[in-house]
């Protein structure tokens, strides 16, 4: 675990010297919260439903897993459904940007570009989002699924949904830089649903991320199963908000992992993939996107989908269907 993910785990003294920062932080998002309850500065509402799915902490929760999931059922029961993202360290000049397979995730980020490709639906990036959801009504869709911006309180929402890490949780409990919270968790009383990653507790839906297959960096027709690399030690690359909940999947695949962290968002190269030896070297779906153009054949990707608990999709619709005849 990296050095300040221990910081935030624990009310370490490191951690409370910070803690001025921190009330201010979260003074701040408060703040900015209830000025758009109160109507003092103006929510957009988009022609069409908007579902949210953010949480309030930093690093990996499962949250794209979920809305690739949620998109699925959205198609299934009859809906248009388009992706909204914000396009997190994209260097595109101009925004909206429409987000297709073959992006650069340099200009789009990288988590648009794994959406791209996995949805098969709309995906604009655009930091101001509702701009980008007008995108996705101009061509077509009735519903709208934002990865992230549970704290984007400028495009007004139908259904907000909380992901949750259930092995960190809240860590320390504290707002960034003293803990890894973005709002504190009394907020969780505002959205419409929590999902947790793990096990859940009461008035919770369960998460788990399924490991699906092994897919060549460059080649998604090269696929491998689950077996292919038990028994085996491989360099494991991951530059997500939590490595080690990757790391700790290969392990329970069979899989002798050597760890190689890196940020979350790291703009790799060509050289963070290179290893003295001729082991096999395996990274998340999101980090494969960035290294296509230094693919060899060592590079392989785990691909993941989401399963939730049971009712979750019925409770889905039933809370659309309140909210167009409210």
């Amino acid at each position: 675990m990296r050095w300040i993910e221990r910081q935030w785990q624990e009310r370490t003294l490191f951690s409370s010297l910070l803690l001025p920062l921190s009330a201010l932080y979260c003074g701040c998002a408060a703040f900015n919260r209830e000025l758009y309850r109160r109507g003092w500065r103006r929510a957009i509402k988009p022609s069409i439903p908007v579902i949210v799915v953010g949480n309030l902490t930093v690093g990996g929760t499962g949250k794209t897993p979920l809305v690739l999931w949620i998109v699925r059922c959205l198609k299934e029961r009859g809906w248009r459904p388009g992706i909204v993202t914000r396009g997190y360290r994209g260097r595109a000049r101009t925004w909206p940007q429409t987000v297709t397979a073959e992006s650069d995730p340099s200009l789009v980020g990288d988590e648009p570009v794994l959406l791209a490709r996995r949805a098969d639906v709309l995906v604009v990036a655009d930091p101001d989002r509702p701009r980008a959801v007008d995108s996705l009504v101009a061509n077509g869709c009735d519903i709208a699924v934002s990865d992230d911006g549970l704290q984007h309180h400028r495009l007004r929402r139908d259904v907000e949904i909380a992901v949750v890490d259930g092995g960190r949780r809240f860590g320390n409990g504290r707002c960034l830089p003293a803990g890894p919270l973005r709002e504190r968790p009394s907020r969780l009383a505002e959205v419409d649903a929590c999902v947790v990653q793990g096990e859940a507790g009461a008035g919770e839906w369960s998460m788990t991320l399924a490991p699906v297959s092994f897919r060549r960096v460059g080649d998604a027709r090269a696929s491998v199963s689950l077996d292919a690399f038990s028994g085996q030690s491989v360099h494991a690359v991951a530059g997500i908000g939590h490595p080690p909940g990757f790391f700790a999947s290969l392990r329970a695949l069979g899989v002798r992992v050597m760890e190689h962290p890196f940020p979350d968002h790291h703009r790799f190269s060509a050289e963070d993939v290179q290893f003295a030896d001729d082991h096999s070297v395996i990274m998340t779906e999101k980090d494969a996107v960035k290294c296509e153009p230094f693919a060899t054949e060592r590079l392989w990707y785990l691909v993941v989908d989401a399963r939730v608990s049971g009712g979750f999709e019925e409770w889905l619709q039933a809370r659309l269907g309140e909210k167009s005849h409210g």
